[in-house]
């Protein structure tokens, strides 16, 4: 399924991204990552709306925040989100405003997002033994697999597919499906997109000295391990996916090619492509036409999976 062209609102907020990235002085800190290790502690306190209630978990390695409604909590299922960053940002701000939003548009459901330990200093396996802790944790508190709906962004989104594939060796159950914005799923960059709009991308285009070429999370292990980049994994018995992503993206690949080679694999899988959107456009919550519409449809395929 592909998007109508990009809305005005759209265009003017990639080319404010694209004028911001091309400052000499702050663009290539944003590209290369710099500036997303850098936020971590320096962001200001999130105020939790009154209709939330945030609570901190702690586990051995990291820590978790379980985001929950007070007024109308849904216990059918529960949001595990694996938060974007390239590996490299930990958790922030922005993603506790999606798991709101995720609240939201699930009318209700909790969701429980892991601050999982990032490169360089806790490179491949970290995020992923994180990931995978924080699903046992889940199934510790009662939940069925059937119950857990993943969701990701980014590095995240790449993330639900490696601890799918994870599980699946492990001979666990799997969740019953998967949430994937932008997913970083190739992190040998082989992908057509990486050339084809590279000159686009507003916001890791025109230079190879950015995050989706950064090897710090990989270490010395095989870029092509599925659990690193689940592009080569085997995607049967795969629960069903919803991948977003924006045409303008380097990235774009990575969701095309996962969505084709699962799809000849069996799995239920729905690709939207956004026509002139960038990388987790989503981001903009309300402010966008697209991002709008990209919201309802997560909350319509959430749906489907509560009435499956």
């Amino acid at each position: 399924m592909r998007e109508n062209e990009a809305s005005i609102q759209g265009k003017v907020m990639r080319d404010v991204i694209a004028h911001v990235t091309g400052d000499f002085l702050i663009g290539k800190k944003i590209k290369n990552g710099e500036l997303r290790k850098r936020i971590g502690n320096n962001e200001p306190p999130w105020k939790c709306p009154d209709c939330f209630e945030m609570t901190v978990i702690e586990r051995e390695h990291y820590r978790m925040e379980l985001l929950e409604s007070r007024e109308y909590p849904n216990t059918q299922k529960i949001i595990l989100q694996l938060h974007g960053g390239g590996y490299v940002g930990a958790m922030r701000n922005a993603y506790r405003m999606f798991a709101g939003l995720y609240n939201e548009v699930s009318r209700g459901m909790s969701v429980l997002t892991p601050d999982y330990r990032v490169a360089p200093e806790n490179p491949y396996p970290a995020a992923l033994q994180d990931a995978y802790d924080a699903y046992c944790y889940l199934l510790e508190q009662g939940w069925f697999a059937e119950q857990i709906i993943l969701a990701g962004d980014s590095a995240g989104g790449g993330l639900c597919m490696a601890l799918c594939h994870y599980l699946k060796d492990l001979g666990q159950q799997l969740p019953c499906g998967i949430v994937a914005m932008s997913p970083w799923t190739d992190l040998t960059a082989s992908g057509e997109s990486y050339d084809t709009n590279y000159e686009k991308d507003p916001l890791f285009g025109k230079t190879r000295d950015s995050m989706i070429y950064n090897k710090d999370y990989v270490g010395d292990n095989d870029p092509m391990n599925a659990y690193i980049s689940p592009l080569f994994g085997d995607f049967r018995q795969f629960p069903p996916m919803l991948i977003q992503v924006g045409s303008y993206e380097m990235l774009l690949s990575d969701s095309v090619e996962v969505a084709s080679k699962a799809r000849m694999q069996g799995v239920k899988v729905h690709l939207s492509i956004y026509d002139g959107m960038f990388h987790i456009f989503q981001m903009a919550a309300k402010m966008l036409p697209e991002s709008k519409r990209a919201w309802v449809e997560i909350g319509r395929f959430i749906n489907v999976l509560t009435n499956d």
